[in-house]
């Protein structure tokens, strides 16, 4: 998928959740906490971080690994497969559950 036709679809999840909205205009992300929670990659990959619990639940959920961005792994981020991105339902519950994972960490 191309970077303009993720960055819709990674918009219109971010519109569809509560608490929080889009940041960047370059560098794609969302934040809390002062933790990053989600990101858009420039390889039009999603990334989303979880609790070590959640995220290895997910990557044998959904057939993933972990997420990199600019070629480095990022702690606790786990890789969205597009297969999911069509589902916004599922990609606003995902999102919400990371939003929630980093407002119980310690504050930045």
């Amino acid at each position: 998928m191309n970077w303009d036709d993720a960055l819709k679809i990674y918009d219109a999840i971010t519109e569809a959740c509560n608490g929080f909205e889009r940041k960047g205009k370059k560098m794609i992300y969302t934040s809390s906490n002062g933790y990053m929670f989600t990101l858009l990659n420039k390889d039009a990959e999603i990334g989303i971080r979880l609790s070590k619990e959640d995220a290895a639940t997910f990557m044998e959920k959904h057939d993933t690994g972990f997420y990199y961005s600019y070629g480095a792994k990022m702690k606790d981020y786990v890789l969205v497969p597009e297969s999911l991105w069509s589902d916004k339902d599922l990609m606003v519950n995902y999102f919400e559950q990371s939003f929630a994972y980093v407002n119980r960490l310690k504050p930045k």
